[in-house]
């Protein structure tokens, strides 16, 4: 079978071959070409040794144990200019089981393609052809996910092959064969061996896919999750109350389900998957009127280990804990002040309220309630955004009286606030007058007026602010279907 590749790995292969020795695409490029999805990598292996894919790719480099050449194109497209060329080569004995004791360069394709995880994945093509040796195609046309040779062998040697089967599950839409499925329930315990970081990172994946609440259940049947996040698992079973039809669990997927049809970022999502993760550490009684007392202040702290245990950056811990801690916000129109939104998007951080917003989305989709954003919603959206802008005072000018008193040897009393709004008024007509140096100037002219004409002032000038604020208002409630 013909598949097209790229000029830039046709050229390497080209170069190789000249110089007598084989080459080929390999691993995830080939299975997605197959699939007629455009790879987001790419990858040769070789017959050559490194030392002989340097001579060839003189600007290539070579910094690992693993047989790994990094060679360089002029492409313009980001997955391209770079590609890793590795020689061909069998893996010893894994102690670790994550990488291998000893690596030892093969000589044929066929030794290197029975090294790897998964039949897709163990697939070569030079262009012309594709070498094949164990059913990738085959696997691929019946969407299988299936180790190349024995499951227990292959997971033995690398733990994390057992994350990495729901990962490609879930992004592919495939199911994984009995017998790897069985290995991977039977050894899961094996995924303690390995590093967080590179569990976190298959299982950002998995959240970040099309079908997140898939792969977490499947995490659940195949005994991985207690390994991941354990304590997702306290929900299974927990009944809620009146407000909810589902159980913690089935709430919390559900929760993460519509983060993933909003297409709504990491951080929602897991914030999403985790708002209620401790319910059932702060659940009072049983049925109906039960309570969760404290839960989302619970659940943060929760979050914070959670998410340290998996090596989570800082910062997105952080936000991910202040989205769980906030998400019970209380907000009905008429009862809460705007000195009360404002402490919210104070506690949460303004870049962060939006994103507040979508975990709130998500509780309620998640609990069964068919609307998504409620009118209280609306207008809660359209509050934050009144409460975030600038105000429009004298608190705006780079002067301010105790400033004009002292520059113009006045008493304190109504003229000064009456030049000050008047101040105000040139400096939103003309932003660049808003220096101190002009202002002044700009006082002592006004100060020569009276009382009475300054006051006369002031107040058309407040008048035009008010009808600027009012249309700024109509706005803002037509934006947010809010009246």
């Amino acid at each position: 079978m013909i598949v097209k590749l790229p000029s830039e790995i046709s050229e390497i292969l080209k170069k190789f071959n000249k110089a007598g020795y084989e080459a080929y695409a390999v691993g995830g490029c080939v299975r997605d070409l197959l699939r007629g999805v455009e790879p987001e990598d790419w990858d040769v292996t070789t017959g050559a040794k490194p030392e002989e894919i340097q001579k060839i790719f003189p600007d290539s480099v070579y910094t690992n144990a693993f047989g790994t050449v990094i060679v360089k194109t002029l492409s313009e497209r980001p997955e391209l200019k770079i590609i890793e060329v590795t020689t061909f080569r069998i893996e010893k004995k894994y102690s670790d089981k994550r990488h291998p004791d000893e690596v030892a360069f093969a000589d044929k394709l066929e030794d290197d393609l029975g090294r790897r995880d998964f039949t897709i994945n163990a697939m070569a093509s030079d262009g012309e052809k594709i070498i094949d040796p164990f059913g990738g195609q085959n696997d691929l046309k019946n969407k299988l996910i299936k180790t190349v040779g024995s499951p227990e062998d292959r997971f033995n040697e690398d733990a994390l092959r057992m994350l990495r089967a729901p990962r490609f599950a879930v992004q592919l839409g495939f199911d994984i064969e009995e017998k790897t499925a069985e290995a991977i329930k039977t050894n899961a315990g094996w995924l303690q061996a390995i590093a967080k970081e590179r569990i976190r990172d298959e299982f950002v994946k998995i959240i970040n896919s099309e079908r997140p609440t898939e792969g977490v259940e499947l995490l659940r049947e195949l005994g991985l999750l207690r390994y991941i996040i354990p304590e997702l698992l306290e929900g299974m079973s927990v009944g809620q109350n009146k407000h909810h039809i589902f159980s913690v669990w089935e709430h919390n997927l559900r929760s993460l389900d519509y983060a993933a049809k909003k297409k709504y970022d990491t951080e929602v999502r897991i914030a999403a998957l985790l708002h209620d993760v401790a319910k059932p550490r702060t659940k009072h009684g049983e049925g109906p009127d039960s309570t969760f007392y404290g839960h989302d202040a619970v659940g943060a702290r929760m979050a914070i280990g959670i998410l340290n245990r998996l090596r989570f950056p800082k910062h997105q811990t952080e936000k991910i804990a202040d989205l769980v801690r906030y998400h019970l916000f209380y907000y009905n129109v008429g009862e809460v002040s705007e000195a009360s939104v404002r402490r919210l998007v104070r506690k949460v951080g303004p870049e962060n309220v939006e994103d507040l917003l979508k975990v709130r989305i998500c509780d309620r989709i998640g609990s069964g309630v068919p609307k998504a954003e409620p009118y209280k919603l609306r207008h809660l959206r359209y509050l934050i955004e009144k409460v975030s802008r600038d105000p429009i005072s004298v608190k705006m000018l780079a002067i301010n009286g105790d400033i004009l008193m002292a520059g113009l040897s006045l008493a304190p009393g109504h003229k000064i606030g009456y030049i000050l709004n008047v101040l105000l008024e040139d400096v939103l007509n003309d932003p660049k007058k808003n220096k101190k140096e002009f202002l002044i100037e700009r006082a002592r002219e006004l100060n020569q007026k009276s009382q009475e004409e300054l006051k006369k002032m002031a107040e058309e000038a407040k008048q035009k602010r008010e009808e600027v604020q009012m249309k700024i208002e109509t706005v803002s409630k037509k934006k947010y279907w809010v009246t």
